[in-house]
C-alpha cells in the first residue's frame, strides 16, 4: 500500500482564508487533544498572516500561541509557512534576522518550515533553508504555482531540481489561488516526481471548485502528501475537506489510514467555533471561477473583502478584482502570494479608489520595481517603472546582500520592552504594532482600572483608564481620559480605541453618547479642516500616519514627500500637490486619518 499523508491547515490557512485570520488561541486549544490523536503527517499552525493578525487584531503574543500549541500537540509535527527572506513581514530582512527568527521558531516548537519566495527567486530561499537545516528541522522548499506567459511546466520542474540541489528535505507545490486544473496537476506532479527523489506536497485552494480533482490527480501521479482542511473550515477560498479526501481514498492503495469517526468530532467542534466569527466571513461561500481570470488567492479575497468593507468601498470590489491582473502584468507577472498579493492588491485598490491609475504609488511597489524583492518573472512596464522610481538604479543582486546585520540595532531600539529574543523578533517583524503590543503588555493593560476616579483631585480627574474589551472574537484596547469636574451635568471624555481617538460626551454615569470622531492631535480635540484648496494635502484612503516628513515653515516643491501612511498593511508616500511653504501640520505619527481631511496645508504664495 502507498499511504497518502495529510497536513491539516485548520489552525492556520483555513481560518486565514475564510475569516481573515481571526481565530483566537483560546478556540484552538480545546481541539488539540483530539487533533493530536488523528495521526496527521503535520498540522499547519503558524506563519503566514497569523503572526501579524495576533498582534494587529487579537492582541495575542504569537510566540505564546506557538508555545501553547506545542504543549497541547506533543505527538504531531507542527508546521509553519515562512516567506523566505521576508520571514513573516513585508520586507526583506538581513541574514542575521533570518537566522535568529528560524532558530527561535525551531526552539519554540516548529518542526517543518515550508519556505517560499513570492517571486520564486531561489536566491531569497537559501539563507532560510540553511538555517532550518542548521536547527535540525525539516526544510520544505516551495514552488508558487501561477499561470502567465512567463510560467510553464518546464520552469517549475527546473525550480524543483534547484530546490533539491539546495538541500531541501521535501518540495511543496503551492497553488495559493486554486488556479490548477486536474490535467495540468497530473502532468506537473508527474514531471516533478520524475525529476527529483524528494517527497512532493500539494497545497491547493478550493476557490474554483477543482481542488478535490486536482488532489486526486496528484495522488495518481506520484504525490504522497496533500493539504486539506477539516470540513467546518473547508471549501470556498479555503481547501478541500479532510474528511472527504480520507473517505475518497479509504480502501484504495492510497488509503490515508485516518479515522473518519475521530475526524467527525473535530469537525463538529470547529463548526461551533466558526459561528463565533461570523462577522469576518466573506461573501464567497461556494466555488468562484473568477479566480481563473483574476488569480486572487483565498486569503487575499477574504482580506480584500474585509478591508474594503472597513473603508466603505465594498461596492468597488469587482473593479478591484478587474484591476489586479492589469497591475500584475505591469509588474512582470509575479505570483499572487504574500507579500506580492498585498503589494498588487493595495496598488489595485489605490488605482480604483483614486480613479486614476498610479497617481499614488505605494512604497512597496516602488521597492518592487527597484528589485528590492528579487527578480520579476517577466519584464515590467517601463512607463510604470519610470513613474515609480524615476532615474534610480535597479538592483540585480540578491536584495539581502545589500543589508547590514540588524539584530544588535533592533535589540538596542526596543530596549527594556523586550523580555527575550522572541520579543525582539516581534519588533523586527512589525516595528509599529509590535512595539505598541509590547508597550501595552508592559503597562499590564489587561488589568482594568475603575472608570470613576477615586477622590477628586486634578490628577484623578485626568488619569487614563485602560482596559481590553473582546467582542465576537475581536479584542479592542480602550483608554478613557476624563476632563471637567465630576459633578457637572455634562463633561467630555476622550476615548481611544486601539489608538483611534473618539470624543465621548457623558450625560450621566449610565448613558454614554458617542459624538463625532475626533481625529485631531491637539489635546483640546479640535477637528481637522476639510480639504478645499489646492495646497491641502489629503490621503487617498483611510490609514495611519507612519511618519511626518515636514514641519511648519518648511519650503517644498510639488512632488516632495510630506507624509507616509499605512493602509492595507502597505506604506504610501503622500507628496506635496503644489510648491510652497508649509503653514500647518494637522497630524502626528500614529494618527488615524481619512480621505478629504486636510493633513498638511501648503501656501503656494499666489
Amino acid at each position: 500500500m502507498t499511504t497518502v499523508h495529510i497536513t491539516d491547515v485548520i489552525l492556520r490557512d483555513a481560518h486565514q482564508s475564510l475569516i481573515a485570520t481571526r481565530m483566537r488561541t483560546e478556540d484552538m486549544l480545546p481541539a488539540c487533544e483530539r487533533l493530536d490523536r488523528i495521526g496527521y503527517w503535520s498540522l499547519e499552525v503558524w506563519g503566514g498572516a497569523t503572526f501579524d493578525a495576533c498582534l494587529r487584531y487579537l492582541k495575542e503574543d504569537p510566540w505564546q500561541r506557538l508555545e501553547e500549541l506545542r504543549v497541547a500537540l506533543p505527538n504531531t509535527r507542527l508546521q509553519m509557512l515562512l516567506r523566505g527572506q521576508n520571514l513573516l513581514g513585508y520586507r526583506h530582512y538581513s541574514d542575521d534576522v533570518v537566522d535568529a527568527f528560524i532558530k527561535q521558531a525551531a526552539d519554540t516548537g516548529i518542526d517543518v518550515f515550508r519556505i517560499f519566495d513570492a517571486l520564486n527567486d531561489t536566491r531569497n530561499l537559501k539563507t532560510a533553508i540553511d538555517a532550518v537545516r542548521a536547527a535540525g528541522k525539516h526544510a520544505q522548499g516551495t514552488i508558487c504555482y501561477t499561470t502567465s506567459p512567463a510560467h510553464n511546466t518546464a520552469a517549475f520542474v527546473s525550480m524543483a531540481r534547484e530546490l533539491a540541489d539546495m538541500g531541501c528535505d521535501s518540495i511543496a507545490l503551492k497553488d495559493m489561488a486554486g488556479l490548477m486544473t486536474p490535467m495540468v496537476t497530473g502532468e506537473l506532479v508527474r514531471e516533478i516526481t520524475q525529476a527529483t527523489d524528494l517527497p512532493l506536497h500539494l497545497h491547493s485552494h478550493a476557490t474554483a471548485g477543482t481542488a478535490e480533482m486536482c488532489l486526486l490527480k496528484a495522488v495518481e501521479n506520484g504525490c504522497r502528501h496533500i493539504d486539506t482542511a477539516i470540513s467546518a473550515f473547508s471549501g470556498s477560498t479555503s481547501h478541500a475537506a479532510t474528511e472527504s479526501l480520507v473517505a475518497a481514498l479509504r480502501g484504495t492503495e492510497y488509503d490515508t489510514g485516518l479515522d473518519l469517526d475521530a475526524l467527525q468530532e473535530v469537525g463538529l467542534y470547529f463548526r461551533d467555533v466558526r459561528k463565533k466569527y461570523h462577522q469576518f466571513e466573506n461573501d464567497y461561500l461556494g466555488p468562484d471561477t473568477r479566480v481563473q481570470v483574476y488569480q486572487v488567492p483565498g486569503g487575499m479575497i477574504s482580506n480584500l473583502h474585509s478591508q474594503l468593507r472597513e473603508q466603505g468601498a465594498l461596492d468597488r470590489i469587482e473593479d478591484v478584482f478587474a484591476e489586479i491582473p492589469a497591475v500584475r502584468k505591469d509588474l512582470g507577472y509575479p505570483p499572487l502570494v504574500t507579500p506580492t498579493s498585498q503589494i498588487i492588491g493595495a496598488q489595485a485598490v489605490l488605482n480604483v479608489l483614486t480613479d486614476k491609475r498610479y497617481s499614488t504609488i505605494t512604497n512597496e511597489v516602488k521597492h518592487y520595481l527597484q528589485g528590492r524583492y528579487g527578480k520579476a518573472p517577466a519584464p515590467v512596464d517601463p512607463a510604470v517603472q519610470q513613474q515609480a522610481i524615476g532615474k534610480e538604479n535597479v538592483i540585480d543582486v540578491r536584495p539581502a546582500d545589500l543589508l547590514s546585520d540588524e539584530m544588535d540595532r533592533l535589540r538596542e531600539e526596543i530596549g527594556e520592552l523586550a523580555h527575550n529574543e522572541a520579543d525582539v523578533l516581534t519588533y523586527a517583524m512589525f516595528p509599529e504594532i509590535g512595539k505598541e503590543f509590547l508597550k501595552q503588555r508592559s503597562r499590564n493593560a489587561l488589568i482594568p482600572e475603575p472608570l470613576e476616579p477615586v477622590g477628586d483631585t486634578p490628577e484623578t480627574r485626568t488619569r487614563p483608564t485602560e482596559f481590553n474589551v473582546t467582542l465576537h472574537g475581536e479584542t479592542y484596547h480602550i483608554k478613557v481620559t476624563g476632563t471637567g469636574h465630576r459633578t457637572l451635568a455634562n463633561r467630555p471624555f476622550y476615548m481611544t480605541v486601539d489608538s483611534v481617538p473618539e470624543e465621548v460626551l457623558v450625560e450621566t454615569l449610565d448613558e454614554i453618547v458617542i459624538g463625532e470622531k475626533d481625529t485631531a492631535t491637539a489635546a483640546g480635540g479640535s477637528r481637522r479642516p476639510r480639504a478645499t484648496e489646492p495646497g491641502h494635502v489629503t490621503a487617498s484612503m483611510p490609514g495611519t500616519i507612519i511618519d511626518v516628513l515636514v514641519a511648519v515653515d518648511d519650503t517644498v516643491e510639488a512632488g516632495t514627500p510630506v507624509l507616509i501612511t499605512e493602509a492595507m498593511k502597505m506604506e504610501t508616500e503622500i507628496q506635496a500637490p503644489i510648491a510652497g511653504r508649509i503653514t500647518a501640520v494637522h497630524v502626528a505619527k500614529g494618527d488615524t486619518v481619512n480621505p478629504d481631511e486636510t493633513l498638511v496645508e501648503i501656501d503656494g504664495g499666489q
